[in-house]
C-alpha cells in the first residue's frame, strides 16, 4: 500500500513538473510580446535570466555611475 502512494506521489510530482514547464513556455510566449511585435524565445530566456543575476558594480550615486562609464 505504502509503495503504491509513493508511485502515486512521485507521479503527480512528475506531472506538476510538466505542468511548470508549460507554464513556463507559456509566460514567455506572453511577455515576448508588445504592441510592436514578438520578440525571439532566446531574447527573453537571455534577459529573464540576466535579471536574475547579481549586479557585478554597486553605484552609491551618480558621480560613481558616471565615473564608471566613462574608463569604459
Amino acid at each position: 500500500m505504502a509503495e503504491t502512494s509513493i508511485k502515486n506521489g512521485v507521479r503527480k510530482i512528475g506531472d506538476l513538473a510538466r505542468e511548470l514547464n508549460l507554464l513556463r513556455s507559456f509566460l514567455i510566449g506572453i511577455a515576448g510580446k508588445d504592441r510592436e511585435g514578438n520578440y525571439r524565445p532566446e531574447f527573453v530566456r537571455k534577459i529573464l535570466g540576466a535579471a536574475k543575476e547579481k549586479g557585478r558594480f554597486l553605484f552609491r550615486n551618480k558621480e560613481s555611475f558616471l565615473s564608471r562609464l566613462q574608463n569604459k
